[in-house]
């Protein structure tokens, strides 16, 4: 069996309450890493996961708060889990915002910032200051792995799917341009752009009708992704984005 070298490796998770986020932070506790579980608004689901991956070891698993729209929030909560646990080697970047669901006739000059300012600016900003404030301790101790989860991809013409494009474009520069300053010190980054997953499927409408063979992919797929590039099996691949699209 490929040993991950997770066991007793300390794992942030942001967005730990979304599909995604409790994916990656459950397969991440099943290797035996200790995982923060930030979150945003879902308080007791936040904490019902500590309790569910803690298990018997209460010390292997606790929730902490995280908001997308304060830029100090990222220093408190790395700061946090180094405090807790003494460093911190994983960064799993899950968390983003939704912006309103844009009529499907509606043109792109007609869209208001209210719209596609959640999508775009919240979809990497806050991940430039959790990485900023992460990577620091990572350096220093020679070892750390970072994932940034990207906006699911779009079926092509999709209203919106745009705004999404330029928001994975900004994740996909960010972890190019670390790769030359980070990877010398052992740290290596990477994203990861998912498919629509079950729960955020747009509904199907006229435009798009549905597809027989579509399969989506699950939060569990990506999950095991993610494990995979943040583990210490992963010695070579960094700056890299990872489409996982499903079959169609």
């Amino acid at each position: 069996m490929l040993d991950l070298g997770l066991e007793g490796r300390t794992v942030l998770v942001t967005g730990a309450t979304g599909a995604i986020g409790s994916a990656a932070a459950r397969a991440f506790a099943e290797q035996g890493a200790r995982v923060a579980l930030a979150f945003r608004h879902r308080r007791e689901a936040a904490e019902g996961l500590a309790v569910e991956l803690s298990g018997p070891d209460r010390g292997r698993a606790f929730a902490v708060p995280y908001a997308l729209d304060d830029a100090a929030s990222p220093r408190w909560v790395v700061a946090a889990v180094e405090e807790h646990w003494g460093g911190l080697d994983v960064l799993v970047a899950a968390a983003r915002r939704r912006g309103a669901r844009r009529e499907p006739h509606a043109r792109f000059e007609d869209v208001p910032e209210e719209h596609w300012r959640p999508l775009v600016v919240d979809a990497f900003a806050p991940a430039i200051r959790t990485v900023q404030w992460a990577v620091a301790g990572m350096r220093k101790r020679g070892w750390g792995r970072i994932a940034l989860v990207a906006p699911p991809h779009m079926p092509d013409g999709d209203p919106g799917g745009e705004f999404h494009e330029v928001a994975r474009a900004g994740l996909r520069g960010l972890v190019r341009g670390l790769v030359g300053e980070v990877g010398g010190d052992g740290v290596l980054i990477n994203a990861v752009c998912p498919g629509p997953t079950p729960p955020d499927r747009p509904p199907t409408s006229p435009d798009r009708p549905p597809i027989a063979s579509e399969s989506p992919t699950t939060p569990e797929d990506i999950a095991r992704a993610l494990v995979f590039l943040c583990s210490a099996a992963n010695g070579a691949i960094t700056g890299e984005t990872l489409t996982l699209a499903g079959r169609r």
